[in-house]
């Protein structure tokens, strides 16, 4: 008989739901680089003793649905659990142990109480940069892992409370911003001990035995409601594809990335054994990743509220061969990997929309707008501005999809431009919607933005990793497609613009040239022949621009 009644449950629910937040507080209060501490790309998550996840901070997606696969490699296959102590903690960033792409570092702290772990603090960062052929470590013409930055093998940073000094120095030697990424990697172990100390109050007050059974019934409750919703989709198997335009190095190779999505009783199977061989270029995703976007793309596209943790991505299996551009193999370069993570989640709520067409909206802009600009100044100093954009959300059946609105998946925030001008040599010249970008439908695509800056130092470097610069957001349900981005360079003292390709190395910048990205729009949703003149808004519908 459980010794823990319902409201019980949900206190220590919410409990370990909010050492996750605390977490998360903790570093957005103490970080130091803006891609930290504005755009908050960072997660933080709460295990149990096993390595299960259990809460999580409201943070992104595409961290939070991998972190316990990385944990699980982890543990398997490196550092076993019994080796864990009272004090350690364990870092990588390696995407071929469990990780994502190299500037993402995650950390994992050991909870005890009274000598018995109780949990395990996870926090994943992507941090500034971690060396590589580009600023900010997104480097387009990678042929392989190794050109991409500072590789961390799972190991010990800080071991019976000792932090490791060599391995943090050589990771700061390898970085163009040791200032900034020392400074966000202290704020990420502070708020691994913040987070910590809440779990730690929680297992003093229910003991280890209660937690633990907190723990697992938590977790089954969510399991519960995903199947339950599941079991509503009639069963069946619906077919979607979509494509990446190019790995940013074979530039006439489109990527299939093809959702098949078994429907059975109160589970789901999406298999992507028909998409692209993996590519040369770093678009390239590693299992782990790509099973976090089929998660990502079957819970937006049920769209319920359902506690995240392990509990829900069990009815969730997911198919995908070795060798593909959806599970690449080691040393496969995986720098830009959202390119094909965003298309998978296309492609799944594409499937979805076969099936629940009543729930699902048109494809949002299907990409993170990730650019950084190296910036020499004139004192001999250098600085990297590291941005990430977002476009359009889809229309849906109930209305327009949002303009300019950040994908759950990688749920970036803005950055204040008059931030940026503050810290870095730049002047933006418009940031607003791009008119007309949002495809035509009974429900309008949500709207594009455009970002144009001038660099003011001396010189630069550029580097970008874009992607529907070709191929559109999809409408669904007779609506239009939503318009592509572009990316143009206008170099000081010239009114000629030059169109870039979506995946940049590295471009030459002089004092007074200006970078302009447009983002794409989001489909559009229904026949535009069935909007009425009442439903049209002029200026969405025109678009603005400051």
């Amino acid at each position: 008989m459980s010794s823990l009644n319902p409201v019980q449950i949900e206190i220590i629910r919410n409990s370990l739901v909010s050492a996750a937040e605390e977490m998360s507080v903790t570093i957005w209060r103490t970080s130091r680089s803006s891609v930290v501490r504005e755009i908050l790309d960072y997660s933080t998550c709460v295990f149990d003793a096993n390595g299960q996840s259990v809460a999580q901070a409201a943070r992104m997606p595409v961290h939070l649905n991998s972190m316990a696969a990385c944990l699980e490699d982890l543990i398997n296959h490196h550092i076993p659990i019994e080796e864990w102590y009272d004090g350690d903690v364990i870092i990588t960033n390696d995407p071929y142990s469990g990780g994502q792409h190299l500037p993402d570092i995650q950390t994992f702290r050991p909870v005890f109480h009274e000598g018995r772990r109780i949990a395990i603090a996870g926090i994943l960062v992507h941090h500034l940069d971690v060396g590589g052929g580009a600023p900010g470590s997104y480097y387009a013409e990678a042929t392989e892992i190794y050109q991409e930055g500072l590789c961390i093998p799972p190991l010990k940073i800080v071991q019976g409370g000792e932090r490791n000094e060599a391995v943090v120095k050589m990771l700061l030697a390898n970085t163009r911003e040791p200032v900034n990424v020392g400074g966000d990697f202290s704020s990420q172990l502070a708020a691994l001990e913040t987070g910590a100390q809440t779990i730690q109050r929680v297992g003093k007050r229910y003991g280890a035995e209660r937690l633990a059974e907190a723990c697992e019934r938590i977790q089954a409750a969510s399991e519960a409601q995903t199947r339950a919703v599941f079991a509503e989709i009639r069963n069946g198997v619906y077919e979607f594809k979509d494509f990446v335009d190019d790995d940013g190095i074979e530039l006439d190779r489109k990527l299939r990335i093809n959702a098949r999505l078994i429907v059975h009783d109160d589970s789901v199977e999406v298999d992507l054994s028909q998409s692209s061989s993996q590519a040369k270029g770093p678009v390239n995703c590693t299992f782990n990743m790509t099973r976090s976007a089929v998660i990502c793309g079957a819970l937006m596209a049920i769209g319920r509220e359902v506690p995240a943790n392990a509990g829900c991505y069990r009815p969730i299996s997911v198919i995908a061969p070795l060798g593909s551009v959806v599970n690449a193999r080691h040393p496969a370069p995986v720098a830009n990997r959202m390119a094909v993570g965003h298309r998978v989640v296309n492609a799944v709520m594409g499937a979805f929309a076969q099936a629940v067409p009543e729930r699902v909206p048109a494809s949002y802009y299907g990409v993170s707008y990730a650019y950084a600009l190296s910036a020499n100044n004139a004192d001999g100093s250098r600085q990297v501005y590291f941005d990430l954009e977002c476009g359009g959300w889809g229309g849906h059946p109930d209305g327009d999809g949002a303009n300019g609105f950040s994908c759950g998946f990688h749920n970036i925030s803005n950055t204040p431009i008059e931030m940026i001008e503050n810290d870095y040599p730049l002047t933006f010249l418009q940031y607003g919607l791009v008119p007309n970008s949002g495809g035509e439908g009974k429900s309008r695509g949500g709207l594009g933005l455009v970002r144009e800056f001038r660099l003011d130092a001396p010189e630069g470097t550029f580097a970008a990793n874009l992607d529907r610069f070709k191929i559109a957001p999809y409408g669904l349900e007779g609506g239009e497609p939503g318009r592509v981005g572009q990316l143009i360079v206008r170099r000081a003292g010239s009114d000629t613009e030059e169109n870039l390709v979506s995946k940049v190395a590295g471009l030459n910048m002089k004092t007074g040239d200006i970078i302009r990205l447009e983002t794409a729009g989001g489909g559009g949703h229904g026949s535009p022949k069935d909007r009425s003149k009442s439903d049209i808004s002029d200026d969405l519908l025109e678009g603005y621009t400051t």
